[in-house]
């Protein structure tokens, strides 16, 4: 598999680079152009005769069919990492693909029992935590939603979802604008960490600050609980300090209101540089008529993914609280 991500990176790698240089155009702008090469093996019309050919070249090089679904998101994972490095905006971030499988893990145990459920990401960015999910829930039929304002990564998204041959319905909007779309049974996300600029939008949310701009994540959490059935489940990668900041009391109020805190993962310290951007795993249930708050919140601070036998504990335990503690 390795060497077949490689194969594939390479492929993208070069084809950007190719076209980067001939268009002058930036590296993650290339990459878009690349990667519909890729899936539609398709030149445009009128290009210079030499280019065509070294286009031709690179088509002919290379079949995506030939590469299993998984190989296809790490390879682009990996060229779009390339493309962000040291040009990249804090929303211009892709969440790790430990965090996505352990995330998935922990939405298969909520919904077993259940054939099919409908799944939104309102943060999808390039739409590698959403692709991560989709792979690797492989025994339920998932209708699949994402929501992303930047045009740059929604364009990345729509191209890694066409390579991984997925049904996707997309929204190029601002997320906490009215979105058309009936709640789901599942959101998962990794927010946007930072204050939100358009305060009139803002204005009508009951998590709306005070005073000055409001938090985005705040915001997300809400506009999440709205677009969710009644007893669905919410996961979000969050800062550490979410309940914690100045606004805490605020989103407890809200969140007690609403929901119930069914889990809060602490991901690995040594994941994050500074343990003051330190993220966790925030695990939510819409309240509905039947629901209640579980007898105990499911509590851990992960070890670090690559220590197989702390991680395989945590699981014990997280096996043992659906037992006893759901």
């Amino acid at each position: 598999m390795e060497q077949q991500i490689n194969q594939l990176f390479k492929w993208l790698d070069e084809t950007t680079q190719l076209i980067e240089k001939k268009e002058e155009t930036p590296y993650i702008e290339a990459l878009i152009a690349s990667s519909q090469l890729l899936f539609d093996q398709d030149l445009p019309e009128d290009l210079e005769p030499k280019y065509e050919q070294q286009l031709r070249n690179q088509i002919n090089q290379i079949t995506f069919e030939e590469f299993d679904p998984e190989v296809r998101r790490k390879a682009m994972q990996l060229v779009i990492l390339k493309g962000m490095k040291g040009a990249t905006q804090q929303h211009h971030y892709i969440t790790p693909d430990t965090i996505g499988m352990f995330m998935g893990y922990l939405i298969q145990k909520f919904m077993e029992g259940t054939q099919q459920y409908r799944l939104f990401d309102p943060a999808v960015g390039s739409g590698n935590l959403l692709l991560t999910l989709l792979n690797h829930q492989k025994n339920f039929n998932i209708e699949a939603y994402g929501s992303e304002v930047d045009p740059t990564l929604i364009r990345l998204a729509f191209n890694n979802i066409n390579l991984q041959e997925r049904e996707v319905e997309l929204f190029h909007q601002d997320s906490l604008k009215p979105i058309l779309l009936e709640p789901v049974d599942v959101i998962a996300s990794d927010l946007p960490v930072g204050f939100y600029p358009d305060d009139e939008t803002a204005s009508s949310y009951e998590l709306k600050a005070e005073e000055g701009h409001s938090f985005a994540h705040h915001l997300f959490i809400e506009q999440s609980i709205k677009y969710t059935k009644d007893g669905g489940y919410l996961f979000f990668v969050v800062p550490s300090f979410l309940f914690e900041s100045e606004q805490k009391d605020q989103l407890q109020a809200y969140l007690k209101q609403h929901a119930h805190i069914v889990g809060v993962l602490e991901l690995p310290k040594s994941m994050f540089k500074n343990e003051k951007f330190s993220k966790s795993i925030l695990v939510l249930q819409k309240q509905g008529a039947a629901t209640q708050d579980p007898k105990n919140v499911m509590l851990a601070q992960l070890p670090s993914f690559k220590d197989v036998h702390a991680m395989n504990n945590i699981i014990k335990q997280i096996e043992q609280w659906f037992k006893n503690d759901r």
